[in-house]
């Protein structure tokens, strides 16, 4: 197999006041998926919901190097809006990045 794609995957407890705001932001069309798609790299988020209230969200990115070029570029730009959403969650944890997998013709 070989890497097709590469994501990262974050969880959150949100409060439950500032729910519809997070979900506004953090969604597939969100503040998030904005600024990541200002990279030619980035592909698409996902967001999940649990039945206790907490959150997934998955970036998927071309490359791992994709997302390192958009860090380095945009790095004050996703500092600012994570200052601005921090006050949302009552817990953020990065789970991991991931590396998609497809099959090699053969």
């Amino acid at each position: 197999m070989k890497p097709q794609s590469f994501a990262i995957v974050w969880s959150y407890k949100v409060a439950d006041e500032h729910r519809v705001a997070f979900e506004r932001a953090y969604g597939p069309a969100g503040d998030w998926a904005e600024l990541f798609g200002t990279s030619q790299g980035y592909l698409r988020t996902d967001l999940m919901v649990s039945d206790e209230g907490r959150y997934l969200t998955i970036d998927h990115w071309r490359s791992q190097e994709d997302f390192h070029a958009f860090q380095a570029r945009s790095g004050a730009d996703y500092l600012a809006l994570d200052a601005r959403t921090e006050g949302w969650t009552l817990s953020e944890e990065r789970l991991g990045q991931f590396m998609m997998l497809e099959e090699e013709a053969g």
